[in-house]
């Protein structure tokens, strides 16, 4: 990441930046939806930019989905089979990315009805949301934030990864949450993710991000 030129942005110019660089994005499999990633730790607060970006586009008179994997985590007995603190379990079996191929990329292939479920299930009841189906219109961006997007082979036509240095990560995940940590170094050590995202973001000071441009 040395080589990497970061331009100092507020978070309302990112959002807007990024939002015009969607604008000519086309799917890579001919489809119609484009399909984007903001993939970050909690501390970096992906959906937050991915909110950022949704409301830009909604300027542009373009419509879009904002998605977190936060709403697709599996039942509380699959994930906390090994305990309620294993980052192991944390990194290769909370999220549901089955339900999320299903739900989310499946309807937006070429062919498909456009047809997605936002959510799935509620981990403060351990219940299903029973949310209803939205439609994404043609050209409408669905817009997906969480942690590790970048190492499950999703569709996706931009992805964007919000870095956070290791000490930064530390200062800005809750102490009940440090038990994470390991499973954001394997993710590093194993996906490289801010080598092969499109776009990179600098979040170690939330108050000034940089990006890659």
């Amino acid at each position: 990441m040395g080589s990497v030129r970061w331009e100092a942005i507020t978070w309302d110019r990112l959002g807007d930046q990024l939002a015009e660089r969607l604008l000519d994005l086309k799917p890579a499999d001919g489809g119609t939806w484009p399909r984007i990633a903001f993939d970050g730790a909690p501390a970096a607060r992906p959906g937050d930019l991915a909110e950022h970006v949704g409301e830009a586009l909604r300027v542009l008179g373009r419509p879009s989905l904002v998605v977190g994997t936060s709403g697709f985590l599996r039942p509380a007995s699959l994930r906390l089979e090994h305990g309620r603190q294993d980052a192991d379990s944390y990194y290769d079996g909370w999220y549901d990315t089955g339900a999320l191929w299903r739900e989310l990329f499946g309807p937006l292939d070429p062919g498909g009805d456009g047809r997605v479920l936002p959510d799935l299930w509620d981990p403060a009841t351990d219940r299903a949301t029973r949310s209803p189906y939205v439609r994404l219109p043609p050209g409408g961006f669905l817009l997906l934030h969480g942690p590790f997007l970048l190492r499950h082979w999703f569709p996706l036509d931009l992805s964007v990864h919000l870095l956070l240095s290791p000490g930064a990560l530390r200062r800005r995940t809750p102490e009940a949450e440090r038990w994470t940590l390991p499973a954001f170094d394997r993710y590093q050590r194993e996906s490289d993710p801010a080598g092969v995202a499109d776009v990179r973001v600098r979040a170690d000071d939330p108050r000034h991000p940089a990006w890659s441009g």
